[in-house]
């Protein structure tokens, strides 16, 4: 199993923001650049990159889904120097939901959308508090799942072998709309990868899309069973890998032979396995394979 990677949806501007987003921190690069052909939406760029060896996937596929901040990205921070210096850089043409300030939970803290309208959260870590990496994916739950998070992480935990809680800070007492026990803020490790979670009941208008979704990439077809089987809750959400889970989080369940054919497959072989695994629900590594070597 490989790290999960997030992957995102844009119009037209993979390349573009692939490129904006690997000038912001150490330990980033555009690792691959392709593109698939006759999809439903086209042609349709695609983008591999790490930030902060965070690895992401990126594609431009049409303007079908939307980002908002139920996924968003934490960035932690050990100097406000940087910190500052990255928020100017992601604030240009872009929103903020949160101003940079001092907050109860950290001396620097800041909510912003950029210029793509994707979420990212920059905060200054406390030199006691337990290392995570730089880039940590965030989910919101928001109605109709808010007051989920929890029962999200131990559900997210069981189906994973190396899963394990991180920290957590449920509400003491009833904040407002968000009652008492709701994660303000916890963490979790699966598929060596540490994302977070947190519950809002704040009228938000929005909720999980394929926008944003999470992509695990497995060596096995029984690993893709596995994974397929004990995520999916939508089966009219499922295509080309991608489901949708209970709590309506989108993932692509996909084949690391995918991987290899992106980044070092002829021009004939990407055709052919593109055109292969777009009819498919559930990922076949055998079809994938026969189409690979032109059988």
């Amino acid at each position: 199993m490989l790290q999960i990677k997030p992957h995102l949806w844009f119009d037209s501007q993979a390349k573009e923001a692939a490129e904006f987003y690997t000038t912001l921190l150490p330990d980033s690069a555009i690792t691959y650049v392709n593109q698939l052909h006759n999809t439903p939406s086209g042609d349709c760029d695609i983008v591999e990159f790490t930030l902060a060896g965070q690895p992401f996937m990126a594609i431009s596929a049409g303007p079908l889904f939307k980002f908002n901040p139920s996924i968003s990205f934490m960035m932690h921070f050990d100097q406000a120097a940087v910190l500052d210096e990255v928020w100017n850089k992601l604030v240009e043409g872009g929103k903020v939901m949160m101003p940079l300030d001092k907050y109860p939970f950290s001396d620097r803290y800041g909510w912003l959308a950029d210029k793509y309208g994707v979420s990212w959260q920059l905060m200054l870590t406390k030199p006691d508090s337990e290392k995570r990496p730089v880039i940590v994916p965030s989910l919101m739950f928001t109605e109709p799942v808010v007051g989920k998070a929890n029962e999200a992480i131990a559900f997210y935990c069981s189906v994973f072998q190396d899963g394990r809680r991180g920290t957590a800070a449920p509400r003491p007492v009833d904040m407002g709309p968000d009652k008492a026990g709701t994660l303000m803020y916890a963490d979790f490790y699966i598929d060596q990868t540490w994302l977070a979670a947190m519950d809002s009941a704040h009228p938000h208008g929005f909720g999980f899309n394929e926008a944003v979704s999470l992509l695990i990439q497995c060596d096995t077809q029984e690993e893709i069973d596995h994974y397929f089987s004990a995520l999916s809750a939508d089966p009219k959400s499922e295509q080309c890998g991608w489901l949708k889970d209970k709590y309506g989080v989108s993932w692509q369940i996909t084949s690391t032979l995918i991987d290899e054919v992106f980044r070092n497959g002829t021009r004939e072989q990407i055709d052919r396995v593109t055109q292969a695994f777009l009819p498919m629900k559930k990922i076949d590594v055998a079809t994938l394979q026969r189409a690979y070597d032109g059988k």
